[in-house]
């Protein structure tokens, strides 16, 4: 039975991957509009490698987080450590989008519409592989194919 979670889960990654690859194509612009900051906008307007390379490194990671999302699903041959690569990226994912909390009690003025949206969607990514990582704990601990 193939979780649905981690499938859900690997397509939000997928998404987010190809989405980084078309802020490349999209320039300062989408640099700006997607909160990677002035100063990485600025760069590409300039022509620097900076912000391709830093973004085509996020997409390689999503991409990798994907396929380890499609792995646990039992999509794709099973990928090496597999147990401890979806419990670090459920970890990242909700940790990236619960520090949205206390920078609103210990900082405020840093929150804008961005940070708060950003926030809750890794949140959810987040929670798409810890829900999906616990329904599959114990076919991922196996080294066979979990049963279709």
């Amino acid at each position: 039975m193939r979780d649905k979670w981690l499938i859900a889960a690997g397509l939000l990654s997928a998404a987010a991957a190809l989405l980084h690859i078309a802020v490349i194509a999209g320039g300062p612009d989408w640099y700006r509009f997607f909160g990677a900051g002035e100063s990485m906008a600025r760069a590409a307007e300039q022509g620097s490698w900076v912000p391709v390379v830093t973004t085509l490194g996020i997409a390689t990671i999503l991409a990798i987080w994907s396929a380890y999302a499609f792995s646990g699903a039992g999509l794709i041959p099973r990928l090496p450590l597999i147990r401890t690569g979806l419990v670090t990226i459920s970890a990242i994912y909700l940790a990236r989008g619960l520090i949205l909390f206390p920078i609103l009690v210990l900082k405020p003025g840093l929150i804008n519409a961005f940070a708060v949206w950003s926030s809750l969607i890794v949140l959810l990514y987040g929670v798409a592989y810890a829900i999906g990582t616990w329904r599959s704990w114990r076919y991922l601990g196996q080294s066979g194919q979990r049963p279709s």
